[in-house]
């Protein structure tokens, strides 16, 4: 069967879009969407794309931990700590000495015959036997001693070397603590006068008093009262020292005996401090115990 096509006499040609076309439609639907609108897509695409970025940095990002209240008491304590001051020199020298301490009771026979106390001093414990330094006066012509060390142990004591021409006196406890302290010598050749000077002992029966001075002179001379004996060489001090420091240790800024109390001087003739002490360098009251020579 044939079928007859029917053209309208002319032929129709499709053809491809070509780029002048697209360039055309483009400039159509720019013209179509008002400017208004495409700011608004720009702004809610930069919305967009700042809220991606805050996901992305949330989840490369750990989370910060939240401060409790011990981490801010903790930060204020070690705040605190960085300023605090360091502990008081002489602080040092008290606590390196006070162990070896011994406070000392003389007595004297009475009127009556009976014993009576006539002596209160200081000494300290130089060797690993037990042996104690102190002033001869404190102790001479005692009938009985008695000494108590810094852990509280009471013992009598007898005298096992005297010097008078030193003033210096040598102890041993009859039955002395289990533990035994003996303090650090030092060399008071190599003090000056200024250096820093700490007297402790027991004055007036003040246990285990401390004061502080500076070193005020060397090689001086000095009588002690009732006494035939000129003592030479001292060290003379203006740290504190009244009835109950003879025979208690002088220091130096390292906690080392490098003197032992013997004596003041008071214009007044009064038995009390004004500002001028004396004491035996340790060079000399130490071999009295047994030490070596310097």
């Amino acid at each position: 069967m044939n079928v007859d096509r029917i053209s309208s006499g002319s032929e129709t040609t499709i053809g491809v879009p070509t780029l002048s076309d697209h360039e055309g439609l483009r400039e159509r639907l720019q013209a179509r969407v008002p400017a208004r609108a495409r700011s608004a897509l720009l702004f809610a695409s930069g919305v967009v794309a700042a809220l991606l970025a805050l996901v992305i940095y949330q989840v490369l990002t750990p989370p910060v931990p939240q401060l409790t209240t011990r981490d801010v008491k903790d930060t204020i304590a070690q705040a605190l700590a960085s300023v605090t001051p360091q502990p008081a020199l002489s602080s040092g020298v008290y606590q390196a000495i006070r162990p070896s301490l011994v406070l000392i009771q003389a007595q004297g026979p009475g009127d009556d015959g009976s014993a009576e106390e006539n002596g209160l001093g200081s000494g300290v414990i130089v060797s690993e036997q037990g042996d104690i330094l102190t002033s001869l006066h404190v102790v001479d012509g005692a009938a009985a001693i008695e000494v108590t060390f810094a852990d509280g142990t009471e013992s009598s004591a007898q005298v096992v070397v005297s010097q008078p021409e030193h003033d210096i006196a040598v102890l041993r406890a009859n039955q002395p603590p289990a533990l035994l302290v003996p303090a650090v010598l030092g060399n008071p050749d190599a003090q000056r006068v200024g250096d820093e000077a700490f007297v402790v002992g027991n004055p007036f029966g003040l246990y285990s008093s401390m004061s502080t001075g500076v070193i005020s002179g060397f090689d001086r001379t000095f009588q002690p009262k009732d006494s035939p004996y000129q003592l030479q060489d001292m060290i003379q001090i203006d740290a504190a020292v009244n009835p109950g420091n003879s025979g208690g240790p002088l220091l130096n800024r390292y906690g080392e005996v490098i003197g032992i109390v013997t004596g003041l001087v008071n214009p007044t003739e009064q038995n009390f401090f004004v500002g001028v002490g004396f004491a035996v360098p340790i060079t000399i009251a130490a071999p009295d115990a047994g030490a070596p020579q310097w």
